[in-house]
């Protein structure tokens, strides 16, 4: 249940990353009100998931989907660059997330 939890945690990081571009600063109402509360969010669900996972994995899990995430959404909807080492450094984010995950489920 925790890597759910740490999994929809990540997810809503996303959101609020994209949020808080779109909200210009907090000078946007609309995603500004969608930044708060999906914030506060996954930060509950964060501190929820790390109740039986270790900081380290769980923090580090929960920032490379964040990372991920809103790197390929804002090559996707906001036409940022694509570029050779932009693509590997994203690669390896997400070979560290999926090592860690794995690493953790079968430790524990």
């Amino acid at each position: 249940m925790s890597w759910i939890l740490l999994l929809i945690a990540g997810l809503l990081e996303v959101v609020w990353a994209l949020a808080l571009k779109e909200s210009h600063g907090f000078s946007r109402l609309a995603p500004t009100a969608v930044f708060v509360p999906v914030y506060l969010a996954s930060a509950a669900l964060l501190g929820l998931a790390l109740r039986a996972l270790p900081v380290g994995t769980g923090y580090a899990v929960w920032v490379g989907i964040g990372a991920v995430g809103t790197a390929l959404l804002g090559i996707a909807w906001l036409g940022e660059s694509v570029t050779a080492g932009r693509t590997v450094a994203i690669g390896l984010i997400a070979v560290g997330v999926i090592w860690l995950a794995v690493g953790e489920s079968a430790e524990g």
